[in-house]
């Protein structure tokens, strides 16, 4: 009956100390599994494509309602980089009504398309980079869109100004807001292709 006992009271030994050590293994990896979520969050705090960024923008609302619309958020998602010239919602109001509405109908996707890609340069242009191909270049810079037209950055009191094709202008009001495959300069007035 003694040896019972002591093969009892080793057997509930061993048990102790085996969970003992499970237990240490277990906050071992939870301890392993926290580091990881930390690295894991990290990554998601990249600065997303330029679309994410329009789309956490209210400011933006229409232009990426418009951008939906017209099929472009897997090309403006894309590796870029691209320089987005993006109306703001004031921008889009100063329209003549029911032209947002008439752009965003079905039968009129390849005007929408073109409206939009003639708002998109390929390569990235900071604001520094676009004032001083303005300044070496007697105050005007034309730049080529995605659309195929043409844009005349110019400078009216320290501010970018853009000239379409028709002669509508519009003004940077915030230049430079980044995104993980271009950058974005909101401007005041949509901007139009012949």
């Amino acid at each position: 009956m003694k040896l019972v006992k002591t093969i009892g009271a080793f057997a509930l030994l061993g048990v102790i100390a085996t969970s003992c050590g499970e237990k240490k293994t277990a906050e071992s990896t939870d301890m392993a599994d926290t580091t990881t979520v930390v690295v894991d969050t990290m990554a998601v705090a990249e600065t997303p494509n330029i679309v994410g960024v329009a789309s956490g923008n209210a400011d933006f609302s229409t232009l990426v309602t418009a951008v939906k619309a017209a099929g472009l958020v897997e090309t403006l998602s894309g590796d870029g980089p691209f320089t987005v010239f993006a109306p703001n919602n004031a921008a889009f109001d100063k329209l003549p009504a029911g032209t947002v509405d008439g752009l965003l109908k079905p039968e009129s996707l390849d005007k929408l398309k073109a409206v939009l890609t003639y708002h998109v340069v390929s390569g990235k242009f900071d604001a520094g980079t676009v004032i001083d191909a303005i300044n070496k270049n007697n105050g005007k810079y034309t730049v080529t869109t995605v659309q195929g037209g043409t844009i005349v950055l110019s400078l009216k009191d320290g501010k970018v100004m853009l000239t379409d094709a028709n002669g509508g202008t519009a003004t940077v009001v915030l230049a430079d807001v980044a995104a993980s495959n271009g950058v974005i300069h909101a401007i005041d007035t949509v901007v139009m292709p012949k």
